[in-house]
This record gives structure tokens, sequence and C-alpha cells, in this order.
């Protein structure tokens, strides 16, 4: 149950921040399993629920395939570590801070170097195409920045990043890579997940060298609407969960110390 429809008494608040860090371990290790990580770079950070002046983010230095729920350390948005132990790596506080900050929506903030998605932003033309079904099901979401300003040590970078996302919740950046955002860690996530798809099928498409089949406007405008309207939640639940506790059933039969 999302905590903002819960009344404060009904709250166990250590709770839902140990379950908060739980899912933002597995996301990190999922990561890793789908190969979306780089390294020992990249970011997902997670606001402190129940507060609007920190996140979590894993000390610097981490593989992602070593993060638990216990590693993270706790940063003010001014750059202060609260509590844990570690190095705070500077550009994702730049990217991550201001974006925690100014955007509600963005509870969660990933951002990675995945490396379809960072191919496709590589090109002129770094748009996702009409020429599918999933394609359209993860362009309603995408925002473009269409300009590299280098690397992101000052947190006003992330202020112009959370400009251009709006009201979108998937952000391709140009010569760079690709940051989601979410209200849920299960929501960044899987924005991240089907963005990294969507760039492979387009590029594999795009590699066959042959002319692509473009969708008729008219559908393109009706798939649209239907994603918007977005009716259908088995269980009363977004899909983006169900995908996301399947993902995690995975890890507790491979990997379970992620819950640790």
């Amino acid at each position: 149950m999302p905590l903002e429809s819960l009344q404060p008494q009904d709250i166990d608040l250590d709770a839902v921040r140990w379950r908060a860090r739980v899912d933002l371990a597995a996301a990190h290790r999922l990561a890793v399993m789908h190969g979306l990580n780089e390294g020992i770079f990249n970011h997902f950070t997670l606001r402190v629920p129940g507060t609007n002046d920190r996140y979590y983010q894993i000390p610097f230095g981490l593989h992602w395939s070593e993060v638990t729920a216990s590693c993270f350390m706790e940063i003010a948005y001014d750059g202060t570590r609260l509590s844990g132990e570690g190095e705070i790596e500077r550009s994702a506080y730049c990217i991550h801070a201001p974006i925690h900050k100014l955007k509600e929506n963005a509870a969660a903030v990933f951002h990675t170097h995945m490396p379809f998605a960072s191919a496709l932003s590589r090109l002129e033309d770094q748009h996702i195409l009409a020429i599918g079904q999933t394609e359209l099901g993860t362009a309603v979401h995408t925002a473009y920045d269409e300009i590299y300003t280098g690397p992101a040590f000052d947190p006003a970078e992330g202020a112009r990043l959370a400009e251009v996302i709006g009201d979108k919740t998937v952000l391709m950046m140009a010569n760079h890579g690709i940051a989601t955002v979410g209200k849920t860690v299960a929501e960044a996530y899987d924005r991240l997940y089907y963005a990294e798809r969507v760039a492979q099928v387009q590029l594999y498409a795009m590699w066959t060298g042959k002319p692509l089949k473009h969708l008729p406007a008219e559908v393109v405008d009706h798939t649209l609407a239907e994603f918007r309207n977005n009716r259908y939640q088995y269980g009363g639940r977004p899909n983006c969960e169900w995908h996301f506790d399947a993902l995690k059933r995975i890890l507790d039969r491979k990997e379970p110390d992620y819950k640790d």
C-alpha cells in the first residue's frame, strides 16, 4: 500500500524504510542480471520514505552485485552524509538530489549507461520510433535531452535535467545514457527495463538495413490513448509492481543475500 494513502498512526516507518531499502538493493542486483550497469558507475537512488530532504545512495566503489539493503547511505539534498559509511559519488549527488527535490513523482531516480539505450543516444536522432507496440508504450513516457553539457559535477545540471524531464518518467540523454524516475522503485525499474528493450529492438531493426515499417498515424494515436487511459490494472495494482515482484522472486532463489 502506498505510504501516502496511510494515516500517520498506521505507519510503521521503520518497516516501510526497510522494505524500500530491500527494493532498492533488488534493483541494483537486477540491473547486473539484465546487463544495465557499467562498472562501479551509474546510480540508483531513492528518497527516504517519510522525508523530503534526503535519499538513499550506495557508497562509491561498491559493485552493484554486492549491494544489500543495509549498505545504503542517507544523503541530504545539500550533499551531507546523514548516515552510513563511504564516499559520495559526486555526479550521483549532482544529478539525483535536484531531481528528488524538484519533482514530487521522483521518489526513485535511476541513471545508467546501459548499452542499447546509450547507443541510441549517440545517434543524431535518438527518438524512439513508432514501429511497434512496446516502442509506443515507452515513447508515451519519454522526454529527450538533446544536448550534452559535460560531466555532471554541479547540482545545476540536475536541476536542468529535472526541467527537461517535465511530466515524463523516461529521459533519453543525448551522447550520454538514460534516466528514469518513478513514484516507486518498481516503476523506475520497469521504465528502465523496457527502455533498454525498446532501444535494442529498434537498433536491431535498423541494423538489417531494410526499410522500417512505421505504424499509421491513426494506429499510433489510438495506441497512445489506450496506454494513457491505463484501464487494466490486475488486482488493482500497476503492471510494474507485478513485474518487479516477479523479478524479486528470481533474486530470492538466486541471490537472497540482497535482503541483508
